[in-house]
């Protein structure tokens, strides 16, 4: 079996250039004597101005401290953190799941310490005793509806919607090198008699089914949403937080939950090992959990609260998976599985369906 270090390697080799490690590595400038630095690591776009305009002015008044936000995708976090090893300069790191379960893997994680705003979690919340979600959000399907209507289309309602040929070059569609885009896959062999173990049915219906209405492979969610403004795609996967996002706008994107099941992503934090600010670190992911700032990211990222005591009003919990019943009924993926294969089903993906 390969080793998830291996597998990690591999991928990051094939992603990035030792070159642009080292100067990922090299990004950070050291604080100014005598002030206490924090390194938060994130996504960027809405998320990071969302971090930096709701969340960190708070946390910094609150603790006399400087917190300095290093965006990048999921996978780049990673990236750096291994490039990094032995002298990591990332003190909290927040990435999707399936990235964050390599994280942990490779031990890049402290073990979270005891606070009472974990037991009003969410038991889906907690991935590990070192990582815990911070948000969720649900891969379904997004579409124009101002489109479908002047065509007179019914909305989709099902993962075997993307097989349709009527949506020939109009379709969205992220490569499995970004969740939304590795949820389908894993949905597409689960219908199709397959699973995590066997993914050979996934790849076919991609191959034969959904490839050929596909217009553009899209891992960048801003270029999706760019590509949905502007007419070129009318329907694609998404993300119920991008989504969100996207209807804050004013476009008239619906999001919906297949009927056989929407797939749950969180996006989890973790406390980076070895840490010169551990408490700090551990500080900033409970503040992330408070009902304070749950809601601020349900408000402005459409980030589904992990923490049960948050209340949202009727017409914002709709856009999201929240509540037990919602969160309940969520399709949950294998990672320990997905992560072992992810970087032989890449190479398969780009041999014979991105091409």
């Amino acid at each position: 079996m390969t080793s998830p270090h291996s597998i990690l390697t591999s991928s990051i080799s094939l992603r990035y250039g030792l070159s642009a490690l080292l100067l990922a590595t090299a990004s950070f400038s050291f604080s100014a004597q005598g002030e206490t630095t924090l390194y938060v690591a994130g996504v960027g776009g809405s998320t990071e101005q969302m971090y930096k305009t709701r969340v960190i002015p708070e946390f910094e008044k609150a603790h006399g401290v400087k917190v300095v936000y290093v965006s990048g995708n999921s996978t780049e976090t990673l990236a750096k953190l291994q490039a990094q090893k032995g002298r990591q300069q990332i003190n909290v790191a927040m990435m999707d799941d399936g990235p964050m379960y390599q994280a942990l893997q490779l031990g890049f994680c402290e073990k979270l310490t005891d606070a009472p705003v974990y037991k009003n979690l969410y038991p889906l919340a907690r991935l590990s005793p070192e990582a815990t979600a911070l948000g969720m959000v649900a891969t379904g399907i997004g579409y124009n509806e101002e489109a479908f209507k002047k065509r007179g289309w019914a909305a989709p309602t099902s993962w075997n919607d993307l097989k349709n040929p009527q949506y020939q070059q109009l379709l969205g569609m992220p490569p499995i090198s970004n969740t939304y885009g590795l949820h389908s896959l894993i949905e597409m062999a689960r219908l199709n008699g397959g699973s995590e173990k066997n993914i050979d049915p996934g790849f076919k219906v991609f191959e034969e089914d959904i490839a050929p209405n596909v217009l553009a492979w899209v891992s960048a969610p801003g270029e999706m949403d760019g590509m949905m403004q502007n007419g070129d795609v009318i329907m694609a996967v998404y993300g119920s937080g991008r989504a969100v996002a996207l209807q804050n706008t004013g476009f008239p994107l619906k999001f919906i939950y297949p009927k056989e099941g929407a797939v749950a992503l969180q996006i989890a934090g973790c406390s980076v090992t070895a840490n010169a600010q551990s408490e700090l670190s551990q500080k900033f992911i409970q503040y992330v959990l408070s009902p304070e700032v749950q809601r601020i990211q349900s408000e402005s990222n459409g980030f589904a609260p992990v923490n049960r005591t948050v209340e949202l009003p009727p017409e914002l919990a709709a856009r999201m998976p929240y509540g037990q019943e919602k969160v309940d009924s969520l399709i949950k993926v294998d990672w320990d599985t997905i992560n072992q294969k992810r970087s032989e089903w890449t190479t398969r993906w780009n041999r014979t369906i991105e091409r």
